[in-house]
């Protein structure tokens, strides 16, 4: 079942439009959407190691645009749009108690999340909910942002072969796996932030 939609999704990379559904999915992952842009970044660059800095670029840059949507979405649109969004990741109760900790750890929890299977989306709506200073949440947000992307497609353009292989011989194992880290950075994401 995986197989044809990486096949399908390796067809469509060198596509011209390909970069453009890259830029959109990085940017709708910051804001509101539950897929990271990775699923298009890794194939993308194996099937074309030389564009590996452009497409980390591409990504980062899309990120951090909609990570300041989904900033926006919490400081001006929270009844209507962010308290139901994180309502739907199961994190509206906590809102208020996470907020409380932006005053102190603001920087690092922007960061640490930037970074990891944490979803992304919750921080930037939280961070804008909480008022964090927007150009420290811009600031934190590109550096790990960054990081993230061009660690990945850094790693891809250095080993691509090997990797393009190891993935496509254990392409069902690495989506499961995937799919437990996305399903993991939302439970870790529940325990990390205090009952209210």
């Amino acid at each position: 079942m995986i197989k044809p939609l990486y096949d399908w999704t390796m067809s469509k990379i060198n596509n011209p439009a390909g970069e453009r559904w890259l830029g959109i999915l990085s940017f709708a992952e910051s804001s509101f959407f539950p897929i990271p842009p990775d699923v298009m970044l890794i194939p993308m660059v194996l099937a074309d190691r030389a564009k590996a800095w452009r497409l980390a670029t591409i990504t980062t840059i899309a990120s951090v645009l909609g990570a300041v949507l989904g900033y926006l979405i919490g400081m001006f649109l929270f009844d209507s749009v962010a308290q139901p969004l994180l309502d739907l990741y199961g994190y509206g109760e906590k809102y208020q108690a996470f907020a409380d900790y932006y005053d102190e750890y603001g920087i690092l929890i922007v960061l640490v999340a930037g970074l990891t299977p944490i979803p992304f989306k919750v921080i930037t709506i939280a961070s804008g909910v909480a008022g964090l200073n927007p150009f420290v949440f811009i600031l934190s947000a590109i550096p790990a942002r960054g990081l993230r992307f061009y660690l990945v497609a850094g790693l891809l353009w250095k080993f691509g072969e090997p990797i393009r292989t190891f993935i496509e011989k254990r392409l069902t194992l690495l989506f499961i796996l995937g799919t437990v880290l996305l399903i993991g950075g939302f439970v870790a994401l529940k325990f990390l932030i205090p009952a209210s």
